[in-house]
């Protein structure tokens, strides 16, 4: 019997996709005589609504951009089963928070303005699927430009009254508290140190105005700094709070089509600290249990060491060392077919942890 593999990567962000990366780990293992399936994952940030696009129909909506101006966002309107692949049990809406106030919709290349970027976009999302009479509204709220504590889409829903009724999800992708979205991740959307300690403050400000107006402890809910705190401000208004990996990995069958796998194979554009507290790769590896995981990241972090962030049973196979960095930015999914054949075809004799 031959050998079975399931890919299971993230997208390899600004590289290439989920879809692309899955299609190549499949094209490996062809190569490498073994069987193959593509589950392209994601973890409630950018590349969720791809995730998930064999579920539902696809609409468009022009909202403001997290600098206000006017972007064609896209989201998702699923139903019946594909609904209650999501668990839910009406209309249902997906909505990725970075096709409103993601980094790429930003000018380039200094288009980063982290004190004005605002998620209202994404409450105007919001507003588009209620009233395309959606019963539940699933939000993925990772891969903003923004750090305003959600405090945008907040004014534009203006209260809990405004979603009418409708139940509203929130799926994180980083499992950090409120205030911290300042510090862990404000400097990587071009924050300032003078910037930073303005963002910390606002978002020390906003927890308090959150449980001052809504009687919710944003500083309590594990999750809620997602989204530069855009969690947090959803959950303000009764969002519920649930790891983005978890919701996706459940819609798309993850944990079953583990079950027939030799090898589990993931990965991601950057391997780092943040990749196991709610990421994609960290999500894999603890979904296969005991089942060998091949991890092909296109690069490690300076000064992260895998075996301590995910322990010793975790394959590491960065592409910049293993083909060169030009070669893994410019064809990662080629380099991913590439290097990932070569180590199935000496599986398993060829082991070796990271």
């Amino acid at each position: 019997m031959r050998h079975h593999l399931v890919a299971a990567p993230d997208k390899y962000r600004g590289t290439a996709t989920a879809a692309q990366v899955a299609a190549a780990m499949v094209r490996a293992a062809a190569a490498a005589g073994w069987t193959a399936e593509a589950v392209p994952m994601a973890d409630g940030g950018e590349g969720t609504l791809e995730a998930l696009g064999h579920l539902g129909t696809e609409h468009h909506t022009t909202v403001h951009g997290p600098l206000g101006e006017p972007v064609d966002a896209a989201w998702r309107l699923l139903e019946g089963t594909d609904a209650a692949r999501l668990g839910a049990s009406g209309r249902t809406a997906v909505i990725e928070a970075a096709r409103a106030a993601g980094r790429p919709l930003l000018p380039r290349p200094t288009g980063d303005d982290p004190l004005r970027a605002t998620t209202a976009g994404v409450g105007e999302l919001v507003l588009a699927a209620v009233g395309a009479g959606a019963d539940d509204v699933v939000v993925a709220v990772g891969g903003t430009a923004t750090t305003d504590g959600g405090v945008g889409a907040v004014h534009v829903l203006g209260d809990r009254g405004a979603l009418g009724g409708v139940r509203l999800t929130v799926a994180f992708d980083v499992d950090i508290p409120f205030v911290e979205a300042a510090p862990t991740f404000a400097p990587q959307k071009g924050a300032t140190p003078a910037q930073l300690a303005v963002l910390t403050e606002r978002l020390v400000a906003l927890a308090r105005d959150y449980r001052a107006t809504f009687g919710v402890d944003i500083d309590a809910l594990a999750g809620a700094g997602a989204g530069g705190g855009l969690a947090g401000g959803l959950a303000a208004l009764g969002g519920r709070l649930v790891p983005g990996f978890e919701l996706v990995a459940h819609a798309n069958g993850l944990g079953a089509r583990l079950d027939g796998a030799d090898v589990v194979a993931t990965g991601e554009g950057r391997l780092d600290s943040t990749s196991s507290i709610g990421k994609v790769v960290g999500g894999v590896v603890r979904a296969a249990g005991a089942r060998p995981v091949v991890c092909l990241p296109g690069t490690v972090a300076a000064g992260f060491d895998p075996a301590v962030g995910f322990g010793h049973g975790l394959v590491v196979l960065p592409l910049d060392e293993a083909v060169g960095d030009a070669r893994g930015w410019a064809d990662p999914a080629g380099a991913v077919e590439q290097v990932l054949a070569r180590w199935l075809r000496q599986w398993p004799h060829d082991r070796r942890p990271a």
